[in-house]
């Protein structure tokens, strides 16, 4: 049944944003929402990485809608995103904690180090830019590490130390034992030191 005169298609009435709108829209609101993001973390570069993350989002998911909903949408993704940021540095966080908290001491492999851990509250801390750059590099390192892991110790530590799962969510995931997450996990662990150790670098 066609649409009477004083109806038509919803999406025939919108003002969808041209690739030109979107452009434009993006150059206009980069320098506030540099700013935003910078004043967030403390920190330039990963505030300009935050922002273009942002904007590529914005530019794959939403450039067909309607000109007048970017703002919101973009001020959402930013939000989200510098969320994100705080949470891939908490986990960060946790992992430098965590090898440096490593004892010398042969621990039983059912021991997960996570259990024990207490990491530093680094929320009321503002790290310097060198700080920063010191603490990008380390978990580059530690990242690249990963690889060289036995696929079940590096998904027992990603599960655990990177999805933030305890011990039986982490099992219920990789199908196994928590006796069998728990050795997982402090084999990876000590593997992982072990590399950082061989590279001159001590936490």
């Amino acid at each position: 049944m066609p649409y009477p005169p004083f109806c038509t298609n919803r999406q025939e009435t919108l003002q969808l944003a041209t690739f030109q709108e979107l452009s434009d829209f993006l150059a206009q609101v980069e320098r506030r929402a540099f700013k935003q993001a910078a004043f967030a973390v403390r920190d330039d570069h990963s505030a300009l990485d935050i922002v273009q993350d942002a904007m590529l989002k914005l530019s794959e998911k939403y450039s067909g809608r309607p000109l007048d909903e970017l703002p919101m949408l973009f001020q959402r993704i930013l939000q989200n995103t510098i969320r994100d940021y705080f949470r891939r540095q908490k986990v960060r966080s946790l992992w430098t904690t965590l090898f440096s908290s490593l004892s010398p001491s042969h621990e039983s492999e059912d021991h997960d180090p996570l259990e024990t851990l207490v990491p530093s509250d680094d929320s009321k801390n503002i790290n310097s830019p060198s700080e920063n750059l010191e603490r990008s590099q380390l978990i580059a390192l530690i990242e690249e590490a990963l690889k060289s892991l036995p696929a079940r110790q590096r998904e027992a530590f990603l599960l655990r130390y990177w999805e933030e799962l305890d011990v039986n969510q982490t099992a219920v995931a990789m199908g196994c034992s928590e006796g069998s997450v728990k050795t997982h996990c402090s084999r990876a662990t000590h593997a992982l030191a072990g590399i950082l150790k061989s590279k001159g670098i001590t936490l």
